[in-house]
């Protein structure tokens, strides 16, 4: 299949992706995956390996979408990553604005507090 990743065109086949996967170990995926053979990759490590590009350099939805076209199962985020029932008001709020907590109770300390 051919497909155009970061402006560069590909060649990319089902059996290509499964060889070149192979013996590569698997990074912790916490956002989009993709899953090749019987392990869960996380999409930019695939990309990376398959098509030998800095990560910094494609999309996450650009290699979701070759993936999927090529018949490979892609999810788009762990569910058991996105549960807040368990974190303080604090951390809660720095979840929502993506801001790490370390930061957001700096920011509160320089405040005076809430």
């Amino acid at each position: 299949m051919r497909c155009v990743i970061a402006r560069f065109p590909f060649e990319l086949t089902k059996s290509g992706v499964l060889e070149t996967m192979k013996g590569v170990k698997p990074e912790k995926a916490l956002g989009a995956s993709v899953i090749v053979g019987r392990r869960t990759y996380p999409v930019k490590q695939v990309g990376q390996v398959v098509m030998r590009q800095d990560r910094r350099d494609f999309s996450a939805v650009e290699v979701t979408r070759a993936m999927t076209q090529l018949g490979f199962t892609c999810r788009e985020q762990r569910e058991d990553t996105v549960s807040t029932h368990h974190l303080t008001p604090l951390q809660q709020a720095s979840a929502v604005g993506g801001v790490p907590v370390a930061v957001a109770a700096a920011l509160v300390a320089d405040l005076g507090g809430i």
